[in-house]
């Protein structure tokens, strides 16, 4: 397997939708920097630009103005499979195919790694049992991948990215659609990637105890802009979040743990967790 990550940065980045008079401008003058062994996490509300900017640094949205680069180098001017030797991305949808077993399904994970109508080598075959196994499939990689719920095959796509074997890895979402035990498990499969290998990780999470447990850094993304960058317990302030998702928030540290908590403040109050007396 590959070890090492490179870095991969985005500098004043200007991304939209639409052309001509119609062109909507959803990231503004954005810079993102993801290092070897560092899990970056981009967070914000809804709206924000969070997906938009990673497809953008994966080339698979186009830059109205700015820069990508990939070691100090112009993305741009790498053929499409020499940059998916070096950088995957794990996208929110995906489809499920019809008529491929897991492993099959995995295997489109080395496309950029083999040569046109070539079998698989030994290297593939062990990068996809490895993908496998640390994704927990091992046991269903003859089953038919449109027999498997949407988690499941969330995690099929999840290998599928880690057989492409790259140093830098972006997620989207990735814990989405996935029960308590995997998205824990996904959360430490990042920190493991990032430690042991070195990989530079780039992950958009929705949930912000998520980001506090797997993240080095913290990109907060308020309307298209960097409203704060940097470890979790200076991004993550009741000031700041409260700012961006325009709900009130209590920002602690669990006694237990030492990690930040971070509870939105509703206009309810929390159901007691005290027993009730019998009346």
């Amino acid at each position: 397997m590959t070890g090492g990550g490179e870095p991969l940065q985005g500098t004043d980045l200007v991304l939209g939708y639409g052309s001509g008079n119609a062109t909507s401008t959803v990231i503004d003058g954005v810079s993102v920097s993801f290092s070897p062994g560092t899990v970056t996490a981009l967070v914000g509300p809804n709206g924000s630009g969070k997906s938009t900017l990673l497809r953008s640094l994966a080339r698979l949205h186009p830059v109205t103005a700015g820069a990508v680069t990939l070691d100090g180098h112009d993305t741009t001017l790498l053929s499409p499979k020499a940059f998916a030797r070096r950088v995957t991305l794990f996208a929110q949808s995906r489809p499920t195919p019809d008529g491929l077993t897991v492993t099959e399904v995995v295997a489109f994970g080395r496309h950029p790694h083999r040569k046109r109508f070539a079998g698989l080598t030994e290297a593939d075959q062990a990068a996809i049992d490895h993908a496998l196994e640390i994704t927990g499939l091992t046991g269903r990689r003859e089953r038919p991948a449109s027999a498997l719920s949407g988690g499941e095959m969330q995690r099929v796509w999840l290998a599928a990215c880690l057989a492409q074997d790259t140093g830098v890895l972006l997620l989207d979402e990735p814990t989405n659609h996935l029960d308590l035990r995997f998205q824990t498990e996904i959360l430490d499969l990042l920190r493991d990637l990032a430690e042991d290998r070195q990989t530079t990780v780039g992950v958009v999470l929705h949930d912000l105890d998520h980001a506090v447990r797997v993240a080095d850094e913290v990109l907060l993304l308020h309307e298209g802009r960097v409203h704060a960058a940097g470890p979790p317990v200076e991004v993550f302030t009741a000031e700041n979040i409260s700012l961006a998702y325009g709900v009130p928030v209590d920002v602690g540290v669990d006694p237990r743990t030492g990690r930040l908590r971070i509870d939105p403040v509703g206009h309810r109050p929390y159901p007691s967790l005290e027993l009730k007396e019998n009346s």
